[in-house]
């Protein structure tokens, strides 16, 4: 066993001779040590055979020297839970975005209800850290030739009863078995626009591009793909007149010959 070496100029006491009693004590402290985790159960049960073959007060020292004593100040470890952060200050339940991009992310408050209006533009609304002000919170999103794109935690239901004309909504399947789980539910109405929801633990990077200078490009895409179809849509609509007018002229053409044969 290493034990730590008897510094020199020891007292003259050191050699006196140590009773039953004092190995006792010693061992006492060994065993407080191996229950507080000081020693190991090797060390302990090295030390304990080296405490009762100990002869004098010298060869009891060094048994423990490395360890504090009964009056010393011990490290205090503080169990006490820190303190709730405050709920986030309240924002604008209404977000808007007309030919641009709005976003909420990072810690927010959401309200009971929340208004998302986009036309020609998209929003980007992150709840990994978001703070609900109820078990289930309403987002009612009304977009026009834009996108919404939504993140939520695990564990956090989604339930969506969007209309959408020309457009469509993605959302993940439901992942969660709790039956008293957060809601985040989603109503309203598309018309050649899209939501997509997407599941991530927080700090978790996007999967696809960057988010940073590419909401509003990813937006546009669809904002450009959604105005190709209108535009196809239209054309369709006038060959379709168009088609209807010389119909009815040719029509009109033969009412007339079949008058003038008469």
């Amino acid at each position: 066993m290493n034990l730590p070496e008897q510094p020199p100029g020891s007292p003259p006491s050191a050699r006196l001779r140590a009773s039953d009693a004092d190995r006792d004590q010693v061992a006492d402290r060994l065993r407080e040590a191996l229950a507080e985790g000081r020693i190991t159960p090797e060390e302990h049960a090295e030390r304990i055979d080296a405490v009762y073959s100990a002869k004098t007060y010298a060869d009891l020292e060094p048994v423990l020297s490395d360890l504090p004593g009964q009056d010393a100040p011990r490290p205090r470890v503080d169990l006490r839970k820190e303190a709730p952060l405050p709920p986030p200050p309240p924002q604008s339940s209404t977000l808007a975005a007309v030919f641009s991009g709005v976003e909420r992310k990072g810690r927010w408050l959401v309200e009971e209800h929340t208004t998302v209006a986009c036309v020609f533009g998209g929003a980007d609304l992150d709840f990994r850290q978001a703070v609900l002000s109820r078990r289930e919170v309403t987002v009612t999103i009304t977009c026009l030739f834009g996108g919404v794109n939504i993140i939520v935690p695990p564990g956090v239901r989604v339930m969506s009863s969007l209309f959408a004309v020309f457009g469509g909504t993605d959302t993940p399947e439901d992942d969660v078995l709790d039956p008293e789980a957060p809601v985040i539910r989603l109503t309203g109405m598309l018309a050649f626009g899209g939501v997509s929801v997407e599941r991530r633990e927080a700090g978790e990077s996007r999967r696809r591009r960057d988010r940073h200078g590419s909401a509003r490009e990813r937006h546009l895409e669809g904002h450009e793909r959604h105005l190709e179809r209108h535009e196809e849509h239209m054309r369709l609509r006038e060959e379709h007149l168009r088609h209807r007018e010389e119909r009815r002229d040719r029509r009109r053409d033969l009412r007339a010959e079949r008058r003038r044969d008469h």
